[in-house]
């Protein structure tokens, strides 16, 4: 391969000449410093007057009360354990093989059917 060196596009001002006029620009005031007067920075969060079990109890009443989104059945806040099965696991694959052989377990069945 060849190496060819490209001329700069004579189209606009060069890196340095726009630094030189953003730094001209800045020292004479002409461009907005959000530090300055610290409006970027994000605003420190509100402190709450209410301990943590305060607002543990709170909620909890709020829970069983049924003014949250998504209350527990129960209203305990713990989440249910999970059913086990009496089943073995040699005992869940012979039926699913059973099953699969009997053609009741539909192959992919996120698929549109022909």
């Amino acid at each position: 391969m060849v190496a060819q060196a490209q001329a700069p596009a004579a189209s606009g001002p060069t890196r340095a000449e726009v630094k030189k006029e953003t730094a001209a620009a800045n020292k004479g005031g002409a461009l907005d410093n959000p530090d300055k007067d610290g409006s970027s920075k994000v605003a420190a969060p509100v402190k709450s007057d209410k301990t943590r079990a305060d607002v543990k109890k709170d909620t909890a009443a709020a829970n069983k009360g049924g003014k949250l989104d998504n209350p527990d059945a129960d209203g305990s806040g713990k989440v249910a354990k999970p059913v086990k099965s009496d089943k073995t696991r040699a005992e869940v694959k012979a039926d699913t093989a059973a099953a699969n052989k009997a053609g009741k377990i539909e192959t992919n069945p996120g698929q549109p059917k022909n």
